[in-house]
């Protein structure tokens, strides 16, 4: 049975909550707004129409949200007051307790993802490391745990590009990821990920060390407006290969973007190489090279930004993009997180799509 300290601090966290997150302001912004939806004349601008659909949604989130903790922590008061009376077991009084708990925790995580690109979409890409065959079974291996993540968290996801091994795994793929929070979830994934077994690839049953790399970069829309310069950009065309049926090998729908650019962390000249087979028609291919592209654009100002507010944090972590950030050791059975040292010996539900608990210490010691 909980202790009256446990209950006291749930409460206590849920009207933290409310205060941070301006509830009783947010009410009434969120009127303001709707009210401008009434317009007769509000979709005649499709893009600012939309931009504006997307600030009504995120209000309702967040107030919806609170709503789900304050029913949660108001049950659990009842059920602590009737506990007494014996109306309700000890059993259903832990039970609400666990409830009200995560939603409080649940709501404690969206708080800290505050910036505009948290709410995004992502772009997810893994590319195999050196090591032939290992390293591309270890990349189709984090394919798979992405996408069952994504899945426990209903997420949708849009393979972008995919190439496969010569003998199995993958060499790199690339989906996209929609769903609430898509981005300030995934960004803890970017950087290199580490894998330590006994390879079923190698005769002499040795223990080997492979490498693979995770990107991900917020999912623009047109609402945001992001400088693409024509004069940098070049195509070319091949045909995709994979499962498509016979049309896949006979047309030349995949498509290559060069977008050659002064990159503006380094502030030397650079190129995006960015591939998409997504589909059989080559113009939707092209939009969506497009749309990745100005993506990737927009995660390098984003970057520029993190990186001047670095220097003026000095004595903060610094987070580096291809730093190595987890080891996955098989035989130990061990998935640790260097950056945050968080570690589990559940090797198996991590490689299930179970990674909320490294994502929370992420956030709990990066996020502003």
């Amino acid at each position: 049975m909980i202790t009256t300290e446990q209950l006291k601090e749930v409460q206590d966290r849920a009207n933290k909550l409310h205060d941070y997150l301006q509830i009783d302001e947010k009410r009434m912004q969120l009127s303001e707004e709707e009210i401008r939806t009434q317009d007769p004349e509000f979709w005649n601008d499709a893009k600012t129409a939309e931009s504006q659909m997307k600030k009504v949604k995120g209000l309702k989130k967040w107030i919806e949200g609170y709503d789900e903790v304050r029913k949660a922590v108001d049950e659990l008061e009842l059920a602590y007051d009737y506990v007494r009376e014996e109306i309700v077991t000890e059993d259903e009084l832990d039970s609400a307790y666990s409830v009200a708990l995560q939603r409080v925790e649940d709501l404690e995580m969206r708080n800290m993802l505050s910036h505009e690109e948290d709410q995004m979409p992502a772009v997810l890409k893994i590319v195999a490391g050196a090591g032939g065959t290992e390293a591309q079974d270890w990349a189709e291996m984090l394919m798979r745990m992405y996408l069952r993540y994504c899945e426990k968290h209903n997420y949708k996801t849009t393979i972008q590009n995919l190439q496969e091994g010569e003998e199995a795994g993958i060499k790199t793929v690339t989906f996209n990821v929609e769903g609430d929070m898509a981005y300030g979830y995934l960004k803890s994934e970017n950087g290199v990920h580490r894998l330590v077994r006994v390879s079923p690839y190698n005769a002499q049953g040795k223990r080997m060390t492979s490498f693979s790399s995770v990107f991900v970069v917020p999912l623009i829309d047109d609402t945001i407006d992001i400088e693409v310069n024509p004069a940098g950009l070049s195509w070319d065309t091949f045909r995709s290969s994979g499962a498509g049926g016979q049309n896949v090998n006979k047309v030349e729908s995949g498509v290559r973007l060069h977008y050659k650019f002064k990159n503006p962390l380094t502030e030397q000249d650079d190129e995006i190489v960015i591939e998409n087979t997504e589909t059989r028609d080559q113009p939707k291919n092209r939009e969506n090279a497009l749309r990745l592209l100005r993506s990737q654009l927009y995660e390098l100002e984003l970057e520029k930004r993190r990186q001047a507010a670095a220097k003026v944090e000095a004595g903060k972590k610094k987070i580096e993009w291809g730093s190595q950030i987890r080891s996955y050791v098989m035989d130990d059975r061990r998935v640790k997180d260097h950056r945050t040292n968080y570690q589990t010996s559940n090797v198996n539900a991590v490689m299930d799509g179970d990674l909320d608990e490294f994502i929370k210490a992420y956030l709990m010691e990066f996020a502003e």
